[in-house]
């Protein structure tokens, strides 16, 4: 089985750097349809990120993964075609509809919006001809594997980045408040903001807690258990996080993904190397979790949905403008530290000065000897990753030979594609052969800026015949070109024509949650057996009694009021069995419902009193 470290692609320069720091693939927004509304790229600039990852032997893929109104289908299709014409290895999609489409021989993967979150739903799907689905970032590692059994789809799952608290394409909390639909790209990340939780009587709870907000997902310590489990590609979470983001996790996950190779292989070719040492702490993230890997465990981020970064130490003195902070990171002027107040609420201070231990904050903070604190930007770190911070070298062996007027240079990679150009001169002959040839192969050594990296050069010509150095430069720089030519054209993609098996749909009825919106859509699932299809929330904004969330995460669980006794430890609040739950969000309300048999939560709509 191929291991593929799948990196998100804000646009051109982030995907190339992170074809730089060992990605084996790349998920990219098309100019328009994709999951993220403000990651999207040019046809243009796809085309150079495919030449780009292609001379790597690594595979870029573009995201169409929204829903689709019915006029939105054909200026779909035609960027469909345009990303088929320029090499785009395969195209997420969750829109059914454009199954219904001419679509060109693409290979096509089911995006996690799909809510592959069932063996039955995934079975359906590859009948459906997907070659691959994202698999629900809720899945666990027992999931995985009954998933794996049953199925022949390569599986895609999330290893790190940021999660969204609802099933991906169960959310309709965005479009409820402001009509900006998560479906269609432009989430609002409700889920982020802060919550007031009361009982059914009126009576205050909580006040202002981040109630709905998730740490982020870091599955590196289960890798081993994923790829038991036939998990084949890994996906960061990150289109519209930062460069440094993307060049820090991919190499992160890189190096771990190297040392689980033995028994597979490498979906990419080349070797990174770095000039900084990986660390997920040192860049954004909210705290980890590995969310459901390993079954329910406490995950929620309550007193803030902004970075925390990476622990340091507690506070051992306190005086009138300078603090001592314990541990063994060192600081930096411009440093942000954070730590969380009496109530819970983070607070911030920059680094004005440094002198061993002792700290000056710009401001001083209202802290206590004992306080814990984190580093939430790393002025050192983020230094380090400025500029050139990798690079990535193919394998080469050359053999010079030739005799007198004919001569040839064959460059041979470690996939075993080959160049070969050659040169025509009157050499003249060498009065000290072992010196010239030791030259001919310094000189075709020079590989430079180069893709490449010669493991051995050969001159079989044994140093007869002297050439001149700029002769052999400009030998090695046309067989090197070539080679990269040759390259890119062998990773060219091949079609893959979608194989529907009309197979029938595991029902025959369908509510809002399987997102229709367009006619193409209707008669899709149509074709497969359903008879009854109620249109999505998109198109209806019908959401009374509808859930604007369905959620494996538990606000109950995670309070340690689990009505299944399933807690973690003491209870964080006085919440009784038979109480009702409302959120409240400035004069928005919700009502939570708890569906223990299921062990989800859902979200609706409800009227303030």
């Amino acid at each position: 089985m191929k291991l593929e470290l799948l990196s998100p692609a804000k646009n051109l320069e982030f995907g190339r750097e992170a074809i730089n720091h060992g990605a084996d693939a790349l998920y990219i927004g098309a100019p328009a349809y994709g999951a993220r509304a403000a990651a999207t790229n040019t046809i243009e600039d796809i085309e150079a990120l495919v030449k780009y990852a292609h001379l790597y032997g690594s595979k870029v893929f573009a995201t169409v993964n929204t829903l689709l109104f019915d006029d939105e289908l054909e200026p779909a299709v035609k960027i469909i075609y345009q990303l088929y014409n320029i090499g785009v290895d395969a195209l997420l999609v969750q829109d059914m509809g454009l199954l219904e489409c001419d679509l060109p021989p693409i290979e096509l993967h089911a995006s996690t919006q799909c809510h592959n979150a069932s063996v039955e739903r995934i079975k359906f799907l590859e009948q459906a001809g997907f070659r691959r689905v994202v698999l629900a970032r809720e899945a666990s590692l027992e999931q995985m594997r009954e998933i794996r059994q049953a199925t022949q789809l390569d599986l895609e799952a999330f290893v790190h980045g940021a999660l969204c608290v609802s099933y991906s394409g169960q959310c309709y909390m965005s479009q409820c408040i402001n009509g900006r639909s998560g479906n269609r790209g432009k989430c609002s990340q409700p889920c982020r903001s802060t919550y007031d939780l009361y009982n059914g009587e009126g009576r205050l709870l909580i006040k202002e807690k981040h109630l709905l907000s998730p740490r982020d997902f870091n599955a590196s310590q289960q890798l081993r258990n994923m790829i038991d489990a036939g998990i084949s590609s890994f996906k960061i979470e990150g289109r519209l996080k930062d460069l440094s983001y993307v060049k820090n996790i991919t190499a992160y996950y890189r190096q771990l993904l190297d040392n689980l190779m033995e028994g597979h292989e490498r979906a990419s070719s080349g070797r990174c190397t770095y000039t900084f040492t990986p660390d997920p702490e040192r860049t954004f993230n909210r705290g980890y979790t590995d969310y459901f890997l390993r079954g329910r465990q406490p995950m929620a981020s309550f007193d803030t949905q902004k970075s925390i970064g990476k622990l340091i130490g507690k506070v051992s003195s306190v005086c009138s403008n300078t603090l001592v902070i314990s541990g063994k990171e060192s600081f930096s002027n411009g440093d942000g530290l954070c730590y969380f107040d009496a109530d819970g609420k983070m607070q911030g201070f920059l680094v004005n000065a440094v002198q061993g231990r002792t700290v000056t904050p710009n401001r001083m903070p209202d802290l206590q000897v004992g306080t814990t604190i984190w580093r939430n930007n790393d002025q050192q770190f983020e230094k380090q990753l400025q500029g050139c911070t990798a690079e990535r070298k193919i394998d080469v062996e050359m053999r010079f030979s030739g005799s007198g007027q004919d001569f040839s240079l064959e460059i041979k990679d470690e996939d075993g594609v080959t160049a070969v150009r050659h040169l025509t001169l009157e050499p003249t002959a060498s009065n000290n052969s072992q010196q010239n040839s030791s030259n001919i192969v310094k000189q075709l050594s020079k590989l430079g800026n180069t893709p490449f990296v010669a493991t051995q050069v050969t001159d079989t010509t044994e140093g007869r015949y002297f050439i001149p150095a700029g002769t052999l430069n400009e030998l090695r720089r046309q067989a090197v070109e070539l080679l990269k030519e040759n390259r890119i054209s062998r990773f060219r993609p091949e079609d893959c024509v979608c194989h529907d098996q009309n197979q029938p749909y595991p029902s025959t009825a369908l509510d809002y949650r399987a997102n229709v919106i367009n006619d193409k859509a209707e008669a899709f699932y149509k074709r497969h057996g359903v008879s009854k299809i109620e249109r999505g929330l998109e198109q209806t904004e019908d959401y009374d009694g509808k859930a604007l969330m369905t959620t494996k995460y538990c606000l109950r669980y995670e309070l340690g009021c689990c009505l299944q006794g399933k807690n973690h430890g003491k209870p964080q609040v006085d919440i009784k069995p038979a109480d009702r739950l409302i959120l409240r969000n400035n004069d928005r309300q919700f009502r939570l419902e708890f569906d223990c048999a299921e062990c989800l939560m859902r979200i609706y709509r409800a009227t303030r009193q």
